[in-house]
């Protein structure tokens, strides 16, 4: 049993006292039975839930540890006894009225552990390392180097900058999968961490040594960031640049203090797909990034890149597109510039009798291609060509449902849009759950600091989009909660909703009923409906609302 009156307990503990009365009559009489405190274990909260923890000085001096699952903190005297004992405190601040407030203390000491001041020296002792067991000495040795090496890290921090190489493999491996706009997510590329002093060419050796590509076929590029807030690679590193330390590049390429330095490494590949010599590049080449859509299979992938002649037109390199597509020569297509996507969607259509130079095509541009949509019906494909493609990809969410009932666990995933209506969402629901009427669907938004279903519900399309229902101030969630009515919801929001408790006059038993009636009931018509779900002892009891 919890209880949670106020209970004292002392720092020592003479069990000596008045003749020993506190001792069993077989303890030994001739040793001093005087206790010293070691150990507080507490108990925090109610009855029905709680949360335990230690307060331990481990060689008896006056400084505590508090033990509270893996964190352990320096605690004073007073936190560890007084704090403990539980009952209600006054609080000394005065109210209103001139009047001492009482709150309760829900912390409570449940074990004390005394030790015998005659003992004292057989059990508090020096804990040397042979006494650690083996797996703990290596489990801490591996923390403390750990934290050495991230000091030594966090100290040396001004000495290094952190180097980011993307290449086409990662451009392969991330593009329709990771990512879909722009060309790649420097976070997740080849990463070197580098002394600034270092020369630039002396870093190309450790790129040899990290991705097999010897330095005289390596050529990196510079990343811009551009007005329309895309990232892009601007230009090759000049002879004279490459001469630089690689503290110099970084705050050439990017002024932000402790920026990191990102590179794209260009690396041609000879008919045996061994790299060759990068080709000369003059005021007159354009670096061009290409991706493949696949409106059957609703798939974008990267297939490469070209330079191309800027006073050139994209309708003498179809033939080059369709080979790195694997279609036939003569394959009609259409090229697309994906110029943004924010805050704004902007993928245009290239005409490929102009040339790129009049395109305002230029180094880093990406142009995604597919089937000419003329040749393959728009009727057959949910997303016929590229902007469709963009503007559903930009809109999808992933929402994860969970039952409102069990909020704590996922029971079905759905593949939305935010731009789909009420009525869209709770459709999609029903269908998932087997149901034939949507309005018999309840939604939930997330609370996203408490982790937990909103209070209230979503009303009846009282939100126009699923952007609407996954908002929570300024985070954005991707949970929502749903419940099956057993009345469509649009009848229930007319209907008050009251749970009744039943207390029979001749029955301990207490039987709760819900009731529902039109907000403009009465306390009477409660009662008159309830007389219809109760059994009375006489057909004229007289009921009473409390």
């Amino acid at each position: 049993m919890l209880i949670n009156d106020r209970y004292e307990f002392p720092l020592q503990l003479d069990l000596d006292r008045e003749n020993g009365k506190y001792l069993s009559p077989e303890a030994n009489r001739s040793i001093q039975n005087l206790y010293t405190l070691h150990s507080v274990l507490v108990h925090n909260g109610g009855v029905h839930r709680g949360h335990y923890f230690a307060f331990i000085r481990p060689t008896l001096s006056d400084q505590w540890y508090k033990f509270d699952d893996e964190r352990v903190t320096k605690e004073n005297m007073k936190r560890a006894l007084e704090e403990q004992y539980g009952g209600e405190e006054e609080h000394r601040n005065l109210g209103f009225n001139n009047i001492a407030s009482k709150f309760t203390n829900y912390s409570n000491a449940y074990m004390l552990v005394y030790i015998r001041e005659s003992d004292k020296e057989k059990i508090i002792c020096n804990v040397d390392e042979k006494d650690i067991a083996e797996h703990l000495r290596v489990s801490l040795k591996r923390e403390q180097d750990e934290k050495e090496q991230k000091k030594k890290e966090k100290e040396e921090a001004h000495l290094y900058t952190v180097v980011k190489v993307a290449r086409d493999n990662d451009l392969v491996e991330q593009i329709g999968r990771d990512i879909y706009f722009d060309l790649v997510d420097s976070d997740k590329v080849g990463s070197f961490r580098i002394q600034k002093q270092m020369p630039f060419n002396l870093f190309k050796e450790e790129v040899a040594k990290e991705f097999g590509i010897p330095v005289q076929f390596q050529r990196f590029w510079l990343w811009a960031k551009r007005q329309n807030h895309t990232y892009r690679p601007d230009r090759p590193l000049t002879h004279d640049e490459e001469l630089q330390t690689v503290g110099k590049l970084r705050e050439v390429s990017n002024k932000a203090h402790n920026a990191e330095l990102k590179l794209f490494l260009e690396v041609e590949l000879g008919l045996d797909l061994h790299p060759i010599p990068p080709p000369d590049k003059t005021k007159d080449d354009i670096l061009l990034f290409f991706k493949l859509y696949d409106p059957e299979k609703e798939e974008l992938r990267y297939v490469g890149r070209l330079f191309v002649k800027a006073t050139g037109k994209p309708i003498e390199i179809l033939t080059k597109l369709n080979e790195m597509a694997g279609y036939a020569p003569d394959e009609e297509i259409a090229l697309y510039e994906e110029i943004k996507f924010e805050p704004n969607l902007m993928c245009e259509l290239i005409d490929k009798e102009i040339t790129f130079q009049s395109g305002q095509l230029e180094d880093g541009d990406i142009v995604c291609f597919q089937k000419s949509p003329a040749v393959e019906s728009s009727v057959q494909f949910r997303y016929p060509d590229i902007p469709s493609f963009f503007e559903y990809v930009q809109n999808r969410r992933f929402v994860h449902f969970r039952s409102l009932e069990k909020p704590g666990a996922d029971d079905f995933c759905l593949e939305l849009s935010k731009l789909h209506t009420y009525d869209d969402v709770v459709e999609r629901v029903a269908r998932q759950l087997g149901l034939d009427d949507p309005s018999i669907i309840r939604l939930t938004s997330h609370n996203c600091y408490s982790r937990q279903p909103k209070p209230q519900p979503i009303k009846y399309r009282g939100v126009n989009h699923l952007s609407d229902m996954l908002v929570h101030y300024n985070q954005i969630t991707d949970i929502l909660y749903y419940e099956v009515l057993d009345i469509p919801l649009p009848e229930l929001q007319g209907l008050k909703t009251l749970e009744v408790a039943f207390h029979h006059a001749t029955k301990d038993e207490v039987v709760i009923h819900t009731i529902r009636l039109p907000k403009q009931s009465t306390v009477g018509d409660v009662i008159n409906d309830l007389k219809t779900k109760v059994e009375l002892s006489y057909p004229n009891t007289e009921l009473r609302i409390a």
